[in-house]
């Protein structure tokens, strides 16, 4: 992305509360300005309040991913408060957890229309602003289910696939036509957000992500960095990049090991009555932080790896040249040590028979 001297403008769907509000905060703290959306409105103007306190400036925009009409409303009122548009964060959700066959087709539809159409219409919005520019970055929030879907997260684990497959068709059209706009997908992990207590749910048990579980400041911060410095994608955790590789060399150990985890399950009961955000949001003081704090990690050393990834390939290189170098010699000196023990062992005087001609009149047989 190019540089510049006056603050970034940043537009974060999904930013009042989990990630998008974790996320908004952190370019906060650099200063950006930025247009934020989502269906709550007292929960956008905490994140407003939080995003001023931090040292940005925000907008807000109440409304649904799911309407075009929103991501253009908040582009058009973005760009008219602060400037054309340099990031474009798509970071809204929905999900559903049940088993498939007790899915209603309108819940299929709906987190199909939030988790996917939402980044669908975000990224159009963004580039209608950026194309004729020819500059800026789009910056999808994916996960590690954008590659192996887990039970009872069949729509969520479905939109996440689409995501990933629209933005591949993004980065390739963009090339074609020689664009400069930069598009990165961030893959993360199990999140401690609110997500798990107001997702629409089936299961007995209360909702709660598999572990490990990372804070929703570790994803904010691999988020800025990627829209800095974009690659093709990037993986939070080091489950989520072993995942992702262990799913291509073997997805059927993974179909059974999966059905014998209990993922999105705690061993407390649901309360049956609580409300869920599929179809309005949540009423209630929810931030950027899920009710897991007692589990989840705030540091992810994977994350400060991948970042130097040159520099991590180059130092594992050359550790494993010098174990390799050190195996070696170690061979070598063996061969050599066992050689000089045979020339310096006594002989016994006894000469041994030899079969020699036996053997050359054998061959003759043959």
């Amino acid at each position: 992305m190019n540089a510049k001297s006056s603050p970034e403008v940043v537009v974060i769907t999904g930013a009042s509360a989990g990630v998008g509000r974790a996320t908004a905060v952190r370019f906060a703290r650099a200063g950006a300005r930025l247009g934020l959306v989502a269906r709550d409105r007292a929960r956008l103007l905490d994140a407003q309040r939080e995003v001023e306190e931090n040292g940005g400036r925000a907008i807000i925009v109440v409304g649904d991913v799911a309407d075009p009409a929103t991501t253009e409303r908040l582009a058009a009122e973005t760009e008219a408060a602060f400037g054309p548009i340099d990031i474009w964060v798509n970071n809204a959700m929905a999900s559903v957890y049940s088993k498939i066959w007790e899915m209603l087709p309108a819940e299929f539809k709906r987190v199909t229309d939030v988790t996917y159409l939402g980044y669908v219409y975000g990224t159009q919005a963004a580039l209608r602003r950026m194309l004729p520019r020819d500059r800026g970055t789009i910056v999808q929030i994916g996960s590690s289910l954008a590659y192996r879907s887990i039970p009872f997260q069949s729509a969520y684990c479905a939109a996440k696939h689409a995501i990933h497959g629209f933005t591949d068709s993004l980065r390739s059209e963009l090339i074609h036509d020689q664009k400069h706009i930069e598009v990165t997908m961030v893959q993360l992990p199990s999140m401690n957000t609110p997500q798990f207590v107001w997702v629409k749910s089936r299961l007995p048990q209360a909702a709660k992500p598999p572990a490990p579980i990372y804070q929703p400041e570790i994803a904010a911060e691999a988020i800025y960095w990627s829209a800095h410095n974009p690659r093709r994608e990037f993986y939070l955790g080091v489950l989520t990049s072993i995942g992702i590789k262990v799913n291509k060399l073997a997805p059927g150990f993974l179909d059974r090991y999966l059905s014998t985890r209990s993922f999105g399950k705690t061993n407390e009961p649901r309360d049956p009555n609580a409300p869920d955000n599929l179809w309005a949001p949540v009423s209630g003081d929810f931030d950027a932080h899920g009710p897991f704090d007692d589990e989840a990690k705030e540091r992810s050393l994977q994350f400060e790896l991948s970042k130097r990834r040159l520099a991590t390939t180059l130092t594992l290189a050359s550790a494993f040249g010098i174990a390799a170098w050190g195996l070696t010699k170690m061979c070598g000196r063996g061969a050599v040590t066992r050689q000089k023990r045979a020339a310096s062992a006594p002989r016994s005087g006894v000469a041994l028979p030899t079969f020699k001609p036996a053997m050359r009149r054998v061959s003759a047989f043959r």
